[in-house]
């Protein structure tokens, strides 16, 4: 078996696995379906009855071959007589029926076995008793038509002679329905019709829903998984809110896939965006900040969102005075910036919705806030608008060292997401990795249950404060920094200033 037959026998089989749920409610209603015709159909009985064609008055061997030759070629003929008027008006006549000569043809066939001189003559009624009675007539008719048309003259007998040689009998059981053969024909139609159905909804729905719909529209690293969680609404920030819970634990697994970013030494801002709205963008943003201002890094986390600011809203912050404050020269950034819960964390809300957010994010002075926060902290998030409505996350990530983008899955089709990164593409900017959102719980390389889930560091195990584990015990910050920012030993030494 090839590779191509067995990557498509694997896609079959994700897609069972994906909605077999659906395959079997439909195969269940084509077996309701086949159940339901086998109670309602008119039970059919069917009998048989059998004649034999022979030729008499054959004198010699000669005749004999002759006739039987004759007898053989003919009795084909005889078989097509069995359903014509001229046998059937006789049978309905002598048993009473209540049908003209098509309608009984209807119930009557002819079977002349090759090579032979047979004919079977085979009837299905309603009616076990008039099934039989009927072929046994039409045996009888069929005998008398062919000796009437076979009649050499008026005062010779014909030489064709038609013998019932197997009475028909009674039925003991109808022929149809076949309760067991409809079921199996049901089930076996239901479960085709079940999976080109899922088939196609499969080819017509883009939606994006695993890991592997997010392949195959882009080569850029998924770097975070994070699943789906009802209780997600309530709690937006799950890493600050519920530390130990499976959703907090994939916030850390992308922080630390985030911390081994190809980041250039220079370029520390990363912006946070999506395709389209409601993605998860913000609550990703926020708590991949909390995340890694917990592992001790220093980060400040910027709402430039200027649409549909929800950083400020989500983290209880005041939110009149932030980014566009600072933008228009009112307020410098220092006064600016808030404290929020961890002490390696700092909030910079949007302020006030402009008129013009894309002419105010793209400025000379939107390049220099991001330098000078760069300048300042170890990781500049910065949240803003999704890709497609607006251009303002294409133009930050410009400015950045490039953008994580989020998908969500069971909300972004796979066009809108090459369409998002194509905007990205277009302006030059880095797409550093995608992050899966609400993936199903059954996700395949999403989330997993772990025997050992996320504990708080104990007293034994700081060393100097909250992220300081103590097999850096010896490097300290120094070791956490290396891993994130190889070889930016001046950062480091600007840092612990």
């Amino acid at each position: 078996m090839g590779t191509g037959a067995r990557v498509e026998l694997a896609e079959y089989v994700d897609l069972f696995r994906k909605r077999w749920r659906w395959i079997w409610a439909v195969a269940a209603a084509g077996l309701a379906a086949a159940f339901a015709f086998s109670m309602l159909s008119t039970p059919l009985y069917s009998a048989t009855a059998q004649v034999f064609v022979s030729v008499s008055g054959t004198d010699t061997t000669a005749d004999l071959a002759q006739g039987n030759t004759f007898t053989t070629r003919q009795v084909a003929s005889y078989a097509q007589l069995v359903d014509s008027p001229s046998v059937l008006d006789p049978v309905i006549e002598d048993l009473g029926l209540e049908q003209s000569a098509g309608e009984l043809a209807e119930q009557v066939t002819a079977e002349a076995p090759l090579d032979t001189v047979l004919i079977n003559i085979a009837v299905a009624d309603p009616s076990a008793e008039l099934a039989a009675a009927i072929a046994n007539e039409t045996a009888g008719s069929l005998a008398a038509t062919v000796a009437a048309v076979e009649k050499p003259s008026t005062d010779q007998p014909s030489p064709v002679r038609i013998s019932t040689v197997k009475t028909a009998l009674t039925p003991d059981a109808p022929i149809s329905p076949n309760t067991p053969l409809n079921l199996a024909i049901g089930l076996l139609v239901g479960f085709a019709a079940g999976f080109g159905t899922a088939l196609l909804r499969e080819r017509m729905d883009t939606r994006i829903r695993t890991q592997d719909d997010i392949r195959a529209v882009t080569e850029a690293a998924i770097i975070g998984s994070i699943s789906y969680d009802e209780s997600a609404v309530d709690l937006p920030l799950i890493v600050q809110e519920s530390p130990r819970s499976a959703r907090s634990e994939a916030f850390r697994r992308l922080r630390t896939n985030l911390q081994f970013l190809a980041l250039d030494r220079e370029r520390r801002a990363i912006v946070i965006t999506s395709a389209i709205p409601r993605e998860g963008k913000s609550t990703t943003a926020i708590n991949m900040a909390i995340s890694l201002a917990d592992a001790g890094t220093k980060v400040v986390l910027v709402d430039a969102d200027l649409r549909r600011p929800a950083v400020s809203r989500y983290m209880g912050l005041e939110g009149a005075t932030g980014l566009t404050t600072v933008l228009i020269g009112k307020i410098a950034v220092e006064d600016a910036i808030q404290e929020w819960g961890n002490p390696n964390l700092r909030v910079l809300a949007s302020g006030q919705i402009p008129p013009n957010p894309s002419e105010l994010l793209g400025s000379i002075h939107m390049a220099e806030l991001i330098q000078k926060l760069e300048n300042e902290y170890d990781v500049v998030l910065i949240d803003t608008a999704p890709l497609l409505p607006v251009t303002d996350g294409a133009i930050l990530a410009r400015l950045a060292a490039g953008a994580v983008v989020v998908v969500g899955a069971g909300t972004t089709h796979r066009p809108q997401v090459e369409e998002g990164l194509e905007a990205l593409s277009t302006v030059g900017a880095t797409v550093l990795g995608i992050v899966a959102n609400r993936l199903p719980v059954t996700e395949r390389g999403g989330y997993y249950r772990y025997e050992y889930q996320y504990q708080p560091p104990g007293p034994d195990l700081l060393e100097a404060g909250p992220g300081w584990p103590r097999h850096r015990r010896g490097n300290g910050w120094r070791g956490l920094w290396q891993t994130a920012f190889p070889g930016d030993e001046e950062g480091h030494d600007r840092h612990r200033r």
